[in-house]
């Protein structure tokens, strides 16, 4: 099937040609053959680098009207964005954030591309441009089992769909084990497919001996480092001379990125943690793989870009990989640093990016080999293994389409874990997609939110509401009914909704002052109780600063947590008792000492920026990366704006509240 006979204009047809796109992929066929340029629902699931963008732009572009293009990540919504602004006589708007506006300038794009958070605000705020809507196509479907992200993209999606029966609905996603329940829960047709442009070997490596799943095999040559051994705790006095010898998984892993450089290939290598996504960079610094691939006047080129950004440590330790063509990448790089280490990665300057998880959800930036030197890593419970739907996203990432014959995905093992490795991510399925809205947090915000847009005003009404979500079609009626009437509990007793009564043993909810504003601010219910109760302790303190403020929004659900280490726990209690005064909440108070204790160094840092520290001190004092300290600013200019909304609401003023908001 050739994209000149698909239902586009000539301009568009040849934007296509000139990209080298003229015939459909297999998976691509199956989405025109279900329907997807005839207004018809479908769910792909095909695996990455199979063309699920050239499908979204088919149904944007023959739907019979605007179009939405939902995507769970900033990064990957400016990139979409600029992939449809590409196309001629499209006009492409973008929102990611101002979470209490409706983005009504949006409305008159041909497409928008938004978050699903973004979406979900712009309903509760009255945005109409939402009702235009004849498609909405949503990346990363899988998304919808995610803790937190997962039960606004599910309302989102099923509140679009209550509103505009007619809407197209396209959901896409590379690895999802039950797309069957997907497609019947929005009634659509499934494509389902295998097939990928560059063929895919994933393998287990052992030593330096891999093992693939098509029956070949890979040997490198591996450092006999005893220190690096010790260091990986292996057994010292093994016999490190047969099939099985025990090597340090970092000399495994820099073998194997040597070995595909060598060959003229690329590399990402994910580890389990931002220090070893450092470590491992500065360790393949040394094997000079900037001159094996010749980009050494580059590679300084990306450096110097690197150092423009800011002269915090982790900068300049990002430029010093950079010259030697090697980067890191993790979320407590600036937004600046990231953008360089993905555009000289796919400019080929940079032979091996060494990432945690987050890059193989986020941006497309495939490659020859990837190598999974980490599958498991610490949680609540201690060590645990890595799902096994988020090692295929990395995995996924191996092979680049008309630049490789094939794609490498390698695991990192050993002797006792090979067996279970390979079980697990090469012969096993990802775990199935579960809805996580029967969390009681996020069922009282989307409760909340039903309410004070008077979707609904009793408790039949808001199972109306959340009829269609795939939470619905799992708990069923009953289940659902009962989660619900708890909801509702929770808010009369938070303050956020009232029941009127309307007669005998007959009331409507409607929400309070305080719920519309909290709903409207999209903050979460629990957020917006605590910084009431902030907002009037704070009013009766003799001297109310701007401290008190950062105290009271970062002690929030919705603020971040900040890491606060052994070290400096002592001198974040000292803190706290000697500014007591100044913060809202007693020290005998808190259930969670320790969590109040990290929402109390949060404060610390805010109220340090607005008073002139720089990024490079707070960095290194705080031992916070200088992308953790933006993600702070930028979430408190937020809580505080809604504190100052809740604030004249509530009639409390605390002028610190609007002092620290100003000077973010």
């Amino acid at each position: 099937m050739r994209v000149r006979d698909l239902p586009l204009s000539q301009p568009v047809v040849d934007h296509f040609a000139e990209r080298g796109v003229r015939e459909l992929y297999p998976p691509q066929r199956a989405a025109v053959d279900a329907g997807v340029c005839e207004g018809a629902d479908v769910v792909a699931a095909v695996p990455t680098a199979s063309g699920k963008t050239l499908v979204a732009q088919l149904a944007l572009l023959t739907a019979d009207g605007p179009g939405l293009y939902v995507c769970p990540l900033r990064a990957l919504a400016r990139e979409k964005y600029e992939t449809f602004a590409a196309l001629p006589g499209v006009d492409v708007g973008i929102s990611t954030g101002d979470f209490d506006a409706t983005g009504e300038a949006l409305a008159g794009n041909d497409v928008v591309v938004a978050t699903s958070e973004k979406v979900d605000s712009a309903i509760r705020n009255g945005a109409s441009w939402v009702d235009e809507l004849a498609c909405v196509v949503v990346d990363e479907i899988h998304l919808l089992g995610a803790e937190r992200r997962g039960p606004t993209l599910e309302v989102t999606l099923s509140t679009l769909r209550r509103r505009n029966p007619d809407l197209q609905t396209v959901a896409l996603s590379a690895t999802v084990d039950n797309p069957e329940a997907i497609a019947d829960w929005l009634d659509a047709a499934l494509v389902e497919s295998e097939w990928r442009p560059v063929d895919l070997r994933t393998g287990v490596a052992v030593a330096g001996e891999v093992a693939f799943d098509d029956g070949t095999s890979l040997s490198v040559d591996v450092a006999d480092d005893a220190d690096s051994a010790a260091g990986a705790g292996s057994d010292l006095d093994a016999d490190r001379d047969g099939p099985d010898a025990e090597s340090d998984p970092t000399e495994v892993t820099a073998a194997l990125v040597a070995d595909a450089v060598a060959d003229g290939g690329q590399c990402l290598a994910f580890v389990r943690s931002r220090r070893e996504a450092v470590d491992l960079a500065e360790r393949l610094a040394e094997e000079g793989l900037a001159a094996e691939l010749g980009v050494e006047d580059a590679a300084a080129a990306a450096a110097e870009q690197a150092t423009d950004v800011d002269g915090t440590l982790t900068g300049r330790q990002l430029a010093d990989c950079l010259r030697a063509g090697v980067a890191f990448h993790h979320a407590g790089l600036r937004s600046g640093h990231r953008a360089v280490v993905e555009s000289a990665f796919r400019e080929r300057n940079v032979a091996c990016i060494c990432a945690t998880p987050t890059l193989a959800a986020g941006v497309n930036v495939p490659a020859r080999r990837v190598v999974v030197r980490d599958q498991r890593r610490y949680g609540e419970g201690g060590m645990s293994w890595i799902p096994t739907l988020e090692v295929h996203q990395m995995c996924g990432r191996a092979g680049r389409p008309g630049l490789d014959p094939h794609g490498e995905a390698v695991l990192v093992a050993d002797a006792d874990t090979r067996a279970e490795v390979r079980e697990r991510y090469v012969e096993g399925e990802p775990e199935a997609v579960e809805s996580q809205l029967a969390d009681p947090g996020a069922l009282r915000t989307h409760v909340l939110a039903a309410i004070a847009t008077e979707f609904a005003a009793t408790e039949s009404e808001i199972l109306d509401v959340f009829e269609g979500t795939f939470y619905a079609r799992e708990a069923g009626a009953g289940g659902l009914a009962d989660a619900v009437a708890v909801a509702v509990d929770d808010l009369v007793a938070a303050g956020m909704v009232a029941r009127e009564t309307g007669g005998i043993e007959e009331y409507r909810l409607v929400a309070t002052a305080v719920g519309e504003t909290t709903s409207k601010q999209y903050v979460r219910p629990e957020t917006g109780e605590r910084i009431v109760a902030g907002l009037r302790t704070a009013a009766d303190l003799s001297d109310a600063t701007t401290l008190t403020a950062f105290e009271v929004i970062c002690d929030t659900p919705d603020m971040q947590d900040t890491y606060l280490g052994n070290a400096e726990r002592a001198e974040i209690y000292q803190f706290a008792r000697t500014n007591a005064a100044h913060l809202t909440t007693d020290m005998t108070e808190p259930d969670d000492f320790e969590g109040w204790l990290e929402s109390v160094k949060t404060a610390r840092i805010l109220d340090e920026w607005i008073g002139g520290a720089t990024v490079e001190e707070l960095v290194e004092r705080y031992r916070i990366g200088p992308g953790d300290l933006d993600s702070r600013v930028e979430r408190a200019e937020w809580l505080l704006s809604a504190a100052e909304a809740l604030g004249e609401t509530t009639g409390v003023r605390v002028p610190a509240v609007s002092r620290a908001r100003s000077r973010l």
